[in-house]
């Protein structure tokens, strides 16, 4: 009987362990967005194979392609105003009505000026070929209609409510699988003008689910210019930024669209969302932490930096492992995403390092911008990409998307708290 009793001691040890954790906000908000961005990968990985095997390389190649372009410029649609108003209503939730209708104000109008923008740099820079359509489709898409999402996504994410911010990531990629699969049952020769199309319908749902949503649950919005003006040079720094970070992990898949072969983006743009998804765990600590670096920051930059080290010491083991695995699974890859992807395993071998560099330069980056210090992680992220286009023009004209995989060493990559679905 005693034996009988030390095991059921033994046994509630780690179920009141867990019970414990769970019930902390922050370990409640890790498991939503962890499982969201499992669900978000699983049908993410439903429409990529459906896209990608339906497509062939060299048309997901020239749609990865516009995606990336556009990518560069999607932070400046909503002029840092999805930070701001994590940063503000984390720490004030009474404000949250004005800070809810400047980011939709600022989206709006800043996301109309850049589809023009992105229409004519693609114009110069992409292939001929590359239709007018798919450009403009892809860029109201990711500019105005998905920053929408970002930014109610980001108002739950704020009232530290990540299970609905999950949820609504999720339904995003609901409504993209269920273009891919009308793509397949309507269109009799798909290509990657038709699929824009349908991306461009699915953000269209997504954000007005979203922003009714956002609206009903947590306050309509209301205007407050005076906040944009007092905070306009803050908000051009983590849009300045972010868009370092996104020349620095994206512009490699359009330069490789108009300076290589199509096949070769392709190749690449296909492992590089094998790496995506060995991140989610990580990248479920990141938005669970996010608004805590603003908290940890007013107390200046020794506790946002402690907070960081306290999350890397978490996260450093599964993100070596991660790495390991992804080098040694390699070759599995072909298998899934057809003969055609047979160079995806090169390629993954070339990138595995990522995860463990992007753990580090994020944790550290996040308590800068808590601690008040964006204007010079800005700087830095900055010149990271500058070097990074001029590697570029040099390496993937002589080694395609070779030349991309040797910087990985040299110029980490990272992203500022990202969607959990694109």
């Amino acid at each position: 009987m005693k034996n009988l009793h030390v095991q059921e001691v033994n046994l509630r040890r780690p179920l009141s362990w867990f019970a414990q954790k769970t019930r902390d906000k922050f370990a409640q908000n890790a498991i939503w967005i962890f499982v969201g961005q499992i669900f978000c990968h699983l049908l993410r990985a439903c429409y990529f194979l459906i896209i990608a095997r339906l497509l062939g390389a060299e048309q997901y190649g020239v749609f990865i392609g516009v995606v990336a372009l556009v990518a560069v410029t999607a932070p400046f649609s909503s002029l840092g105003s999805v930070s701001l108003l994590i940063k503000n209503v984390s720490r004030d939730k009474s404000v949250f009505r004005e800070y809810w209708g400047n980011a939709l104000l600022m989206n709006t109008v800043s996301g109309c000026v850049l589809v023009t923008i992105v229409y004519i740099v693609a114009r110069l820079i992409l292939p001929a070929h590359v239709s007018a359509l798919l450009i403009l489709a892809v860029a109201i898409a990711d500019l105005v209609f998905n920053r929408m999402l970002d930014n109610s996504a980001a108002a739950f994410q704020a009232f530290d409510m990540l299970h609905i911010t999950a949820r609504l990531y999720v339904c995003q990629g609901l409504f993209k699988l269920l273009g891919a699969i009308a793509l397949v049952v309507l269109v009799h020769r798909p290509s990657a003008t038709s699929w824009a199309i349908s991306y461009l319908l699915a953000a269209a749902a997504s954000a007005w689910a979203g922003v009714a949503l956002t609206s009903r649950r947590l306050g309509a919005p209301v205007l407050a210019t005076h906040f944009i003006r007092r905070e306009a040079a803050e908000g051009l720094y983590f849009s300045g930024g972010q868009a370092s970070e996104t020349i620095y992990n994206d512009i490699d898949k359009t330069m490789l669209t108009a300076l290589a072969a199509l096949h070769g983006a392709g190749i690449y743009a296909a492992a590089y969302r094998i790496i995506d998804v060995a991140f989610v765990p990580i990248n479920s600590l990141l938005w669970a932490s996010y608004s805590r670096f603003f908290i940890k920051g007013n107390a200046g930059i020794n506790s946002s930096s402690a907070y960081a080290k306290q999350l890397l010491s978490r996260a450093s083991v599964y993100s070596v492992v991660a790495s390991l695995g992804l080098f040694v699974c390699a070759p599995l890859a072909p298998r899934v995403l057809g003969a055609q992807y047979l160079q995806t395993v090169e390629a993954l071998r070339w990138l595995a390092p990522i995860p463990v560099l992007r753990m580090i330069h994020r944790f550290l980056g996040f308590s800068l911008a808590g601690a008040g210090f964006q204007g010079a992680r800005t700087l830095a992220q900055f010149g990271v990409a500058i070097v990074n286009v001029l590697l570029n023009l040099w390496l993937i004209p002589l080694y395609s998307w070779r030349g991309v995989g040797n910087k990985v060493g040299p110029l980490p990559r990272q992203r500022s708290c990202p969607p959990l679905s694109r």
